[in-house]
């Protein structure tokens, strides 16, 4: 499913947001997914985000990563910071994922660099392709299963 692209939503929820104070509602990060072998890989876009900030965890399959971007205010340098405009939304940024059966829950990984947080969803052992060897000769079949990579 796509959204249509709304310049007038975005600059209504930027005016609230200035007027009301931050929102309260945690805003989405947008992400890519992708597989690479035997893992999943998710990268969100989180610049200028505190990485002590940073919550990345994995319950009942769901992947839950919460950020959070802060504001200047007081003083920066021995100067009283005064902006001239303010477009970077700052707030809680959280999203959740639902995870299938297939993933290796205990060893997933995360890694922040460059503004970017990757999580690692390794695929689980049960989970990967296997080959199926079909025995044949009579009227006795035999089916084994090997591990392929």
């Amino acid at each position: 499913m796509t959204a249509a692209f709304d310049p007038l939503f975005r600059d209504l929820n930027r005016l609230a947001t200035e007027v009301l104070g931050s929102s309260r509602v945690p805003q989405a990060m947008p992400m890519d997914a992708y597989r690479a072998g035997d893992r999943y890989l998710v990268e969100f876009d989180l610049p200028g985000i505190d990485p002590e900030s940073l919550e990345v965890s994995a319950e009942n399959s769901t992947l839950t990563v919460r950020a959070e971007r802060v504001g200047r205010s007081g003083e920066q340098g021995g100067n009283e910071v005064s902006y001239v405009a303010s477009e970077r939304p700052r707030g809680t940024f959280s999203r959740q994922l639902s995870l299938g059966d297939g993933f290796d829950l205990e060893n997933i990984s995360a890694d922040y660099t460059d503004g970017v947080l990757t999580v690692t969803l390794p695929v689980a052992e049960k989970a990967k392709p296997r080959q199926i060897k079909v025995g044949h000769g009579g009227s006795r079949k035999v089916i084994e299963s090997s591990s392929g990579s």
